[in-house]
């Protein structure tokens, strides 16, 4: 079918006669031929607050400074009718508020210190600009002072009766409020809590029929923002980093904002559940520590579920140009946010049911569908970013670092390889940020230290560590990646730390396996992965039973030390190194490092593969003979019988026994050291030399007499 023009959304109701959103607009070029693949139908439904009530829990001694421990306070508002605070929602699911103000009218009066007595009455609540570190924010309107952000809240929406709820958000002081309190050292600091139930009114709503909308705005025609041929997302920014919900045994849950941009000229597709045509998201988290630097190891301390993205916004985070196209695929050069909150669930999904390099998974309306939450129950560390307390605690942590991570992956960008192998973006859909955390206990908070750093894993912040990329079927599966370090942490002791980092391999790493020989000395070995997220129903592993957790064994045999898994025949769950997911070994030896091939073994399918990494070196040949004869003082009197001690490089001491004459022989020596030989008798050295061990050659005298 030929037309001119055809615009992809259709206004159905406009409650104020605005225009229709910019951000849900599809172009198609004049002349072009309508076809291929139908989209999805539902509906945009753009809202603002019509009224509702808002409550300010506040610690006043925390403001204060006071240690009474008894003194806090409640300050109820209203919200001002008809204010501006905006959120969408596509088909009955809320997408989230976008930068927007809620104004508060308090209800009668507050005791309050003098910082707040005046501000209080004219607060607002804020969705802060995208790619903050949060999400929502308390600003004075009249000086535009910033009192409060706000982490940890949970929102829950009605349809039905179009209401919004804000639970369980934590106030934390604002840099600018703590300065003017005169105590930066609180910045962060929780303070209080909010919560907040109001009633929303659309003000537009826009019908989506299988793909296909009309609008009363056009975008510009023929534009292509981004730089990169086909489809290409990248993460943007990781941002807002917070806790939501309280803790449950041993575990807390965190989640991350996420926004995505589209650097390809190709809109990329961004169809919502039940069709499996759009990205998929986890969110990592990492810790830096140990060594007199605190960055001898890097360790995955937690990962999530998945968050299944729906409705692209079209924003310009990346600063490319957006094309203006929005809805069910993410334009040219534009950007699509979703907050910590909104990642945070509860509609997650597991990972099992991807294959993370051809990006595809069940339909949503299949007989497994992707993020099924039958018959489990949510609490607080549910689907979100697993981690232990005492991982966090800055108690059990100190001097610690920690990152971030956020990845998408997508089916759009593996089809368009197949079918332009000069093409593939699909290796660069993951970037990181290096955070602080505070709090001893639940609930932690958190705080940027740096910025996001863009299409870089967080395995290559790894201070010090090298890093080798190996991909073990190109065009065939996904890429990994595995970083090492080696220090000296005591004289003849080295530490060798590995990292290997699972990209979007789809077969899994089984086993990991570094050459030691029999004559060199392996200790301290050690084994670090991520929790993993229970089972549940329908969440695509075996049985429902979820991943396991079990450690992986470390064997050591006459050549090699290797960790592994169960096998895939095994037990088709076990605790394999999957995709968006790196796990940490260690081991100290008496042998300084030199290059060796490791080997990695994969669990669904693949022969192992080799990686050349820094090991162990291993014991030579060499041997040095020492000749004497029994010793005397002068005057010949005898003092005893004789022995010979040598030296290593490292300081270790070997000692032969004791024996009034002939040679003295010591083994493994390695050419290129430098050894300090003596001959002693009883407390007396008689003599002492240092000698360069240069060839692998044995025989190498050193005769001493008296």
């Amino acid at each position: 079918m030929k037309i001119l023009r055809k615009n992809l959304f259709r206004i159905v109701v406009s409650v104020l006669g605005v225009a229709a959103l910019a951000i849900f607009v599809f172009s198609v070029s004049e002349g072009e031929t309508v076809a291929g693949p139908k989209g999805e139908t539902g509906r945009v439904d753009k809202m603002i607050v019509a009224s509702g009530n808002v409550t300010l829990n506040l610690d006043l001694d925390r403001l204060t400074g006071s240690s009474s421990g008894l003194r806090s306070t409640t300050v109820n508002y209203s919200t001002r009718k008809d204010t501006y605070f905006t959120v969408i929602a596509f088909n009955d699911e809320l997408r989230g508020p976008v930068p927007s103000s809620m104004e508060l009218e308090p209800k009668g009066s507050s005791l309050l210190p003098e910082s707040l007595a005046t501000a209080y009455r004219t607060f607002v609540l804020e969705r802060a600009p995208f790619g903050g570190d949060y999400e929502l924010l308390i600003r004075d309107s009249a000086t535009g002072r910033h009192y409060f952000n706000i982490e940890g809240h949970e929102f829950d929406f009605d349809p039905v009766a179009k209401t919004l709820g804000i639970r369980g958000g934590r106030l934390l002081l604002a840099d600018e409020y703590a300065n003017d309190l005169e105590k930066s050292s609180a910045k962060g600091t929780i303070v209080g809590e909010i919560s907040a139930n109001v009633q929303m009114k659309s003000i537009e709503v826009v019908e989506v029929v299988d793909g296909d909308v009309e609008s009363s705005k056009l975008p510009p025609s023929g534009d292509l923002a981004g730089t990169r041929p086909g489809p290409d997302v990248v993460v943007g920014d990781v941002n807002g980093l917070a806790q939501f919900g309280s803790a449950s045994g041993e575990f807390v849950g965190l989640a991350l904002g996420t926004d995505s941009c589209n650097y390809g000229t190709v809109d990329l597709n961004w169809f919502a559940l039940p069709n499996n045509d759009h990205p998929a998201i986890p969110q990592n988290l990492y810790r830096l520590r140990g060594g007199p630097n605190n960055d001898e190891r890097l360790e995955q301390i937690g990962q999530s579920s998945v968050k299944h993205g729906f409705t692209a916004l079209t924003q310009n985070l990346c600063q490319l140009g957006c094309n203006g196209v929005g809805g069910s695929r993410l334009g040219s050069g534009c950007s699509d946010p979703y907050s910590a909150s909104l990642n945070s669930g509860p509609n997650l999904g597991s990972k099992a049911w991807i294959n993370p390099f051809t990006g595809f998974f069940p339909r949503g309306d299949s007989a497994t569908p992707p993020n099924s939450h039958t018959s489990h129950s949510h609490q607080g560390p549910t689907h979100r970013i697993l981690t232990k307390i005492t991982d966090l605690s800055t108690s059990q942590n100190a001097g610690a670092t920690y990152y971030a991570e956020g990845q998408y992956v997508t089916p759009h960008e593996y089809n368009w390889c197949v079918a332009n192998p000069t093409q593939c973006n699909q290796y660069n859909n993951i970037s990181y940020r290096r955070y602080n955390v505070s709090g001893t206990a639940s609930p932690f908070s958190f705080s940027a230290a740096s910025s996001t750093v863009r299409e870089k894993a967080a395995i290559t912040a790894w201070t010090g560590a090298s890093t080798l990329e190996f991909a073990p079927a190109p065009g065939v599966d996904g890429i990994g990646i595995i970083a090492y370090k080696v220090t000296n942490p005591s004289p003849g002791v080295w530490r060798y730390v590995y990292a290997i980092y699972n990209q979007n391999l789809d077969r899994a790493v089984q086993s990991f396996s570094v050459p030691a020989a029999s004559n060199i000395s392996v200790s301290n070995t050690t084994f670090h992965a991520p929790p993993q997220h229970p089972g549940a129903p329908a969440d695509g592993t075996l049985s429902n039973l979820g991943f396991a957790s079990t450690a992986w064994a470390d064997v050591r045999d006459s050549a090699a030390i290797t960790w592994s898994s169960e096998t895939f025949a095994q037990n088709q769950n076990a605790n394999a190194i999957r995709w968006s997911t790196m796990y940490t070994f260690s081991f100290d030896s008496d042998r300084p490092p030199t290059l060796v091939n490791a080997t990695l073994g994969f669990f669904k399918t693949g022969a192992p593969m080799n990686v050349q990494v820094q090991g162990p070196s291993t014991p030579l040949a060499a041997f040095v003979s020492v000749s004497g004869k029994v010793l005397t003082q002068s005057g010949g009197r005898g003092i005893g019988l004789a022995y010979v001690t040598i030296t290593d490089p490292g300081g270790n001491v070997r000692t032969t026994p004791t024996n009034p004459f002939g040679n003295y022989r010591f083994d493994n020596v390695v050419p290129g050291g430098t050894y300090t030989i003596a001959v002693r008798a009883k407390n007396y050295t008689f003599t002492s030399q240092q000698i360069q061990i240069t060839e692998n050659v044995g025989g190498l005298n050193f005769i001493a007499l008296p």
